[in-house]
């Protein structure tokens, strides 16, 4: 069991629970989750808490592989009137919000994010850990090699999980000495590794328990799947719901996800399945 203090609302984790991606892009990898407006992001919003959604995670710009880099102004302008406007219509929802800068973290928490989200775990902006201390919010730490520019230009790793858990233990302290007190912790899949080490990550995960931190999957629709079975995104639901059935079994807190209702069967289900298995 985990609990969270988000923005002095405590959240307990005592099951998987299901985090729903809102991209407020036009160039995310997974078409069908491309959202432009606020009437779609509300709409989505709404449709993702109703099928069970416990986090909704607000991103305004696409970290895809060779994806072109948005400025902190340009990313904030996406984000922070959807952030608002979710918070209003929906008071009790839990939002992150995906940046890796950290003046739009701080100006998403004071539109009425709780979470902040950071595909670079405070490699990309020097200021990130201080500020979220000073925010008091939870904190998501990924793991990424390169940037989302480079990433996938021949990654390599020695030990992929021995390698990752190096970086969560130097980050974990770090967190802990910036005033970080809740930290989940997100091996990165894809991020700046080979479908291999993805699969690696994703049978070693148990390994992560160790740091004694919520461990979130994200792994919905990613290149992984698709590419390994020869299908596109938009075909990559079925096996987006084997990878997660899996990170579940293997210890997986939170899965971030595309499809909400699909993520949140497959958690009863596994939950269902070691209740049997006891």
């Amino acid at each position: 069991m985990f609990t969270l203090n988000c923005n002095g609302r405590l959240l307990v984790i005592n099951k998987p629970v299901v985090m729903g991606i809102l991209n407020i892009t036009p160039d995310s990898f997974y078409k069908g989750s491309r959202l432009q407006t606020e009437e779609e992001a509300l709409q989505k919003a709404g449709s993702m808490l109703h099928d069970g959604a416990t986090f909704l995670d607000v991103g305004g710009q696409s970290t895809r592989p060779g994806s072109v880099r948005l400025t902190a102004n340009e990313e904030a302008e996406r984000v922070l009137m959807i952030i608002e406007t979710i918070k209003k219509n929906f008071p009790d929802s839990y939002i992150s919000v995906d940046t890796y800068h950290a003046v739009v973290a701080r100006q998403a928490v004071d539109a009425g994010a709780c979470l902040v989200n950071d595909i670079s775990g405070a490699t990309m902006d020097a200021d990130m850990l201080t500020t979220v201390g000073r925010l008091h919010v939870p904190y998501i730490c990924m793991h990424i090699q390169g940037t989302p520019e480079t990433m996938q230009e021949n990654p390599h790793y020695d030990d992929v999980t021995r390698e990752v858990l190096d970086f969560f233990i130097r980050q974990t302290e770090q967190c802990k000495l910036h005033n970080i007190h809740d930290v989940i912790i997100d091996p990165g899949f894809g991020f700046g590794k080979t479908h291999q080490h993805n699969f690696e990550l994703l049978k070693n995960l148990s390994v992560f328990r160790m740091l004694e931190k919520p461990i979130l999957a994200g792994i919905s629709r990613k290149a992984t799947i698709y590419k390994t079975l020869d299908i596109t995104a938009a075909a990559a639901l079925n096996g987006t719901t084997v990878l997660n059935t899996i990170a579940v079994l293997n210890g997986a807190n939170i899965l971030r996800v595309h499809d909400v209702k699909e993520a949140v069967q497959a958690i009863t289900l596994v939950e269902k399945y070691n209740e049997a298995s006891e």
